[in-house]
């Protein structure tokens, strides 16, 4: 028998969500009407960029706005973006996090022009890259470093790294994380146990047959796949962040760092959104001590990179396993990587603009704007949270903070995401379109995120 839905204010709702289904569709029709009024310009183009861009855009994911097409922007500068149709929009998006030192900043823009008119890929290192590696160790408490085009290559190179050292087969991660495009990621928990993540694109093998997958936040689960013996490595994410935001509970890290040691499975820890809780991201904040470390998008200020360090110990066993092509065709590298331009923009960054003082005061913006956030649902009484880590906050559909990705993933309501985004996008306020994540940038104020708040109020209003 199926149970009643819940009455909310007087209405009845959805059981899980408690929004009025009939309003929500009324409300969505007229936002899409007026997105539609708004953005004729990339209307049009979308239209006619289907003639040479398969589904209208340079890459699929692009199409994922709730306006039915993307939004063509003409330029962004800082935490500011305009769009064809001359509409300008407080970033919070950022580039899901690939714009997190704003957009265009001046130092990487200059360091970027004369690297490349100096000579960009030559296969031969740069001085710059030798003080990336300094910054990156200094930041993130590994000492040997190498760069790649993208936090997806760093993930790669690092998986192929601990499976030659420990000679076991298999992988682990958490369910619904997030590693870039990584093969053996895309595995979630189903009530049948392990299966390839819904809608996963051609894998070349069934990830369960090469990867162990558990929840976040569980560590027996964790020690009962590690004791199998067979785990070359951990990859995780300090705090889940592409299924909303799932923070560790105290003491999960201590525990994992245990079990691996304990196992001789090699930990990897992915930085690339997790940047956002400073210089030296989630790792240096709360003093993790991970074997291998990966990070990009937001190194490069707009640049596409990425990077990984080894620890000391780790370094000496990659080095002493000489069955290992590292220099050729062992499928650790590429053209790009490490590019003298790439090492550039990530020096710039790292030392002129993502620094401590910056990351001081994107931290208190976002302090602001989960306040901002609390109050809207505070004011209606709505049963939703909001979840800050470091300079990145994000909003979701449930009461309590989801403990795992499984959790997390059922509070999801693309119809209801929807409906925020497209009210946002039409009142000039710009967030991730995957999910409700807004991140701060070094040129973001207090007005931007105080735009953010006063639309979010008025959209919540209307629904409630």
């Amino acid at each position: 028998m199926t149970a009643a839905a819940p009455e909310y204010n007087g209405r009845l709702m959805s059981p899980h969500t408690l929004v009025d289904r009939s309003k929500l569709a009324e409300l969505t029709t007229g936002e899409l009407e007026r997105f539609a009024a708004g953005h004729r310009g990339s209307r049009k183009l979308f239209e006619s960029s289907r003639e040479s861009l398969l589904g209208g855009v340079p890459m699929s994911w692009m199409a994922k706005w709730a306006g039915g097409h993307p939004i063509f922007f003409e330029s962004a500068r800082g935490a500011r973006l305009t769009d064809v149709d001359g509409n300008e929009y407080v970033d919070l998006c950022l580039g899901d996090t690939g714009a997190m030192a704003g957009h265009g900043p001046p130092a990487t823009a200059q360091a970027v022009q004369r690297r490349f008119e100096a000579g960009a890929t030559t296969m031969l290192p740069s001085e710059d890259a030798p003080a990336v590696g300094r910054q990156l160790a200094g930041r993130f408490g590994l000492p040997l470093w190498q760069l790649t085009v993208s936090a997806t290559d760093a993930n790669r190179f690092a998986i192929r790294m601990a499976r030659q050292v420990t000679g076991r087969p298999r992988i682990l991660v958490f369910s619904y994380c997030y590693h870039g495009t990584v093969d053996e990621s895309f595995i979630t928990l189903g009530e049948d146990g392990p299966r390839s993540r819904a809608g996963n694109v051609g894998p070349p093998v069934d990830p369960t047959e090469t990867t162990r997958v558990v929840e976040f936040n569980d560590p027996d689960a964790l020690e009962q796949a590690l004791r199998e013996g067979d785990v070359a490595c951990v990859l995780a994410e300090p705090a889940m962040t592409n299924i909303g935001i799932v923070p560790p509970e105290p003491g999960f890290h201590d525990e994992m760092r245990r079990l691996t040691r304990e196992t001789g499975t090699v930990l990897i820890i992915d930085e690339t959104h997790t940047l956002s809780c400073g210089p030296g991201g989630y790792t240096a904040a709360h003093g993790l001590e991970p074997d291998m470390l990966t990070v990009g998008k937001a190194i490069g200020g707009g640049v596409p990179s990425g990077a990984f360090g080894l620890s000391a110990e780790l370094a000496e066993r990659v080095g002493s396993n000489f069955d290992a092509d590292y220099t050729d065709t062992g499928g650790v590298g590429g053209t790009l990587a490490g590019n003298a331009l790439t090492a550039a923009a990530i020096r710039a960054t790292l030392e002129q603009v993502l620094t401590a003082d910056a990351f001081a005061q994107m931290i208190g913006l976002a302090d602001r704007f989960t306040q901002g956030v609390r109050a809207a649902l505070d004011s209606d009484d709505v049963p939703w949270h909001v979840v800050q880590l470091g300079a990145r906050a994000e909003y979701a559909f449930s009461p309590e903070v989801p403990r795992n990705g499984g959790e997390a993933a059922r509070s999801g309501d693309p119809e209801l995401e929807g409906y925020l985004h497209l009210y946002a996008l039409n009142r000039g306020v710009l967030i991730t379109p995957f999910h409700n994540m807004a991140l701060m940038c070094p040129d973001t104020t207090g007005a931007d995120v105080d735009r953010h708040s006063e639309v979010f109020a008025s959209a919540v209003g209307e629904l409630f």
